[in-house]
């Protein structure tokens, strides 16, 4: 009688719904230790800034002294320079909060062909600098820089090789299947109020069995559209075709605007402080920018580059400008306004990853997301674990 009940029962379940646990089974198991590798590594990166600020504090924030002015930039260059072994400075971010030193960086890549990361980049260092008195402060190394190897491991397993990129990006498409066949399999079948406490209360109270079952279904679906942005986001660095795809649909157009390079006039006599005054132009141009980023021209008929921030740690709401390298003069502006929605999605890319385009609550709601996508496969292999072995008892 219970074997013909049981069978009936099964039978009820539609050729849909049974494929769809059929997925969420095997795929589960299959992609189930990336799933938690991706969401851990994830997890631990989302608050790198709040955790370096207060280790290094006392580097990277200053005392300001009364009715002091910043010094010029190329001087606080130069000096960086030194500190880093003369190495070209090829990336600047000032910031108006006067108790921020300033961070100037140099990046060199290695062995375009070597398969892992370490082999691939030749040095990747960040002197920060005290702006008042030119004092570097702390020098960074993130070559092997604790969260920009934890970066790097969540970005491609420290797989210089697009292989690394394919295998996260592949495991995050399964991750999407995974939370979109969990949905289905957790949805409630009535609304009575035994149902509904089911889906959406954990009984704390009950046995092991039933406690994993319950960490597994109802975190899952609180965090399933949090966990869900995270993983399409993700996507648009690990497929050029999921980005084009999200910028075509965003935009309405398959073609990015084109932007214009401006050159430098080297026919001008060479300016010490052509950098200083495209700084100051900058600055002028954006007085409530939260960060100013410069990048100095590389070349001698290259031009600077500066961007003004809305915020610190946000990189969607940005101005680009072009300077000539030696008068200081603006040769072009971008403003974030004319940027089409494509554009602005894109660059938004990152903000929504980590949470920061929602400030602190928006990172705690993606660690919160994070660690249970990581909870999922694991809680998931236990409930069919148990499953197997009552099937073979």
């Amino acid at each position: 009688m219970t074997l013909n009940k049981t069978k009936t029962k099964k039978s009820k379940k539609s050729v849909f719904r049974r494929i769809s646990d059929w997925l969420h089974l095997w795929l589960g198991i299959g992609a189930g230790v990336m799933v938690v590798f991706i969401a851990l590594t994830g997890c631990i990166y989302v608050f790198q800034a709040e955790i370096t600020n207060l280790i290094y504090g006392k580097q990277l924030f200053v005392e300001v002294p009364k009715n002091a002015k910043p010094l010029p930039l190329s001087v606080l260059k130069n000096n960086a320079q030194k500190a880093l072994g003369n190495k070209p400075i090829s990336f600047i971010s000032t910031y108006p909060n006067p108790e921020k030193t300033w961070e100037f960086g140099t990046y060199k890549g290695g062995d375009p062909n070597a398969f892992w990361y370490f082999d691939g980049l030749d040095y990747y260092d960040n002197a920060n600098v005290n702006p008042y008195t030119g004092e570097v402060t702390k020098i960074t190394h993130y070559k092997y820089e604790f969260f920009n190897v934890v970066k790097m491991l969540h970005w491609s397993l420290l797989i210089n090789h697009p292989i690394g990129q394919q295998i996260i990006g592949w495991s995050t498409i399964i991750f999407v299947i995974l939370l979109i066949t969990g949905m289905i399999h957790w949805w409630p079948k009535n609304l009575k109020k035994s149902n509904v406490d089911k889906s959406f209360k954990i009984k704390w109270t009950a046995k092991f069995k039933r406690l994993n079952y319950d960490l597994h279904n109802v975190p899952g679906f609180y965090a399933l559209l949090i966990s869900l942005t995270l993983a399409l986001t993700g996507l648009v660095w690990a497929f050029q075709w999921f980005q084009g795809t999200v910028y075509a649909v965003a935009s309405l157009s398959f073609t990015p605007p084109e932007i214009k390079t401006f050159k430098s006039d080297t026919l001008q006599v060479a300016s010490k402080n052509g950098i200083d005054i495209a700084f100051e132009k900058a600055k002028a141009l954006y007085p409530e920018a939260k960060k100013i980023a410069v990048g100095p021209a590389s070349t001698n008929d290259g031009a600077i580059y500066a961007y003004a921030y809305k915020g610190e740690e946000t990189y969607y709401d940005s101005n680009d400008m072009q300077f000539d390298q030696y008068s200081g003069k603006l040769l072009g502006n971008r403003t974030y306004k004319v940027k089409n929605a494509g554009e602005r999605l894109i660059a938004m890319n990152y903000d929504i990853h980590v949470g920061a385009i929602l400030g602190l609550p928006g990172k705690i709601m993606a660690f919160c997301a994070s660690l249970i996508a990581a909870s999922l496969p694991i809680t998931g292999f236990i409930i069919w674990w148990g499953r197997r072995k009552k099937s073979k008892g």
